[in-house]
């Protein structure tokens, strides 16, 4: 599956939210969309899915405009997980996660063996399966983000779209689930994540799309994206950079960068 978005924009009034981004997303890759809080991040991510009509431009899945594209076939292909979507009732893990087969399925169906065979591997993958039969008002907002990531997993799509998968989870939780978004990416599926730890980013995304001010300012390999100027000119930060004990380089924001800095004391 190939998700291009040409000249893309989204305009309220006159405030420009996102001015002309282009960007071409396909199979076997983890994608980090990275930029400041209000940058656009969420929006685009949102205009990907569907689930917002740009004011401008044009979004196409494999050659066809994506509004062109049936709502069960774009459910099927196409998964995503975004921050704050609850359940809205008192449901099981196991029911929740079951809801990603739904694309699957013809209304009111049974799950079948191919359903509870996702179902299972999803809950697995995202370390839940221990949740199966907890209610959701009972979890942790770790355990809640782990449960929509299981979710998102049994939907089995092309291509997975997650705003901040890894915001409410511990640092061994966090590990694990980029550990997993590269692993799912490595079975060819396209994986766009909106993430705020350029650490972590930087040493599992294989490609790294910046944006500020709702324009795109940086698509490229991490060490080639995220580079001083743009971690000064963007974030307003400056970082240190080395190499782990097993060659990985990594990056590591330090300080404040640049005008707005100023001595804490």
């Amino acid at each position: 599956m190939r998700l291009v978005a040409e000249a893309v924009g989204v305009r309220i009034g006159r405030t420009v939210i996102l001015g002309n981004v282009s960007l071409d997303l396909g199979p076997g890759a983890f994608v980090g969309l990275v930029g400041p809080n209000g940058a656009g991040k969420t929006t685009l991510l949102r205009i990907l899915a569907g689930l917002l009509p740009a004011t401008t431009g044009r979004l196409t899945v494999d050659g066809r405009a994506m509004a062109s594209v049936r709502r069960d076939e774009r459910a099927r292909r196409l998964a995503a997980l975004f921050q704050g979507a609850g359940v809205g009732w008192p449901m099981r893990v196991s029911e929740i996660v079951a809801l990603g087969r739904l694309p699957h399925r013809r209304a009111f169906a049974a799950l079948g063996d191919a359903d509870r065979a996702a179902i299972a591997r999803a809950m697995r993958l995202a370390d839940v399966a221990h949740l199966a039969d907890r209610a959701e008002p009972t979890l942790s907002s770790g355990e809640r983000m782990r449960v929509l990531l299981a979710r998102a997993l049994a939907v089995e799509a092309e291509i997975l779209l997650a705003d901040e998968p890894i915001t409410a989870l511990d640092p061994a939780h966090q590990l694990d689930a980029m550990t997993l978004l590269r692993a799912i990416s490595r079975r060819g599926i396209g994986v766009v994540a909106v993430l705020h730890d350029l650490t972590l980013a930087a040493r599992f995304c294989d490609r790294i799309i910046v944006m500020e001010d709702g324009r795109l300012v940086a698509d490229d390999r991490p060490d080639a994206a995220l580079t001083d100027g743009l971690l000064a000119s963007a974030f307003g930060v400056a970082a240190h950079r080395g190499t782990a004990f097993d060659g990985t380089r990594y990056i590591l924001p330090w300080e404040r960068s640049g005008p707005g800095t100023k001595e804490m004391g």
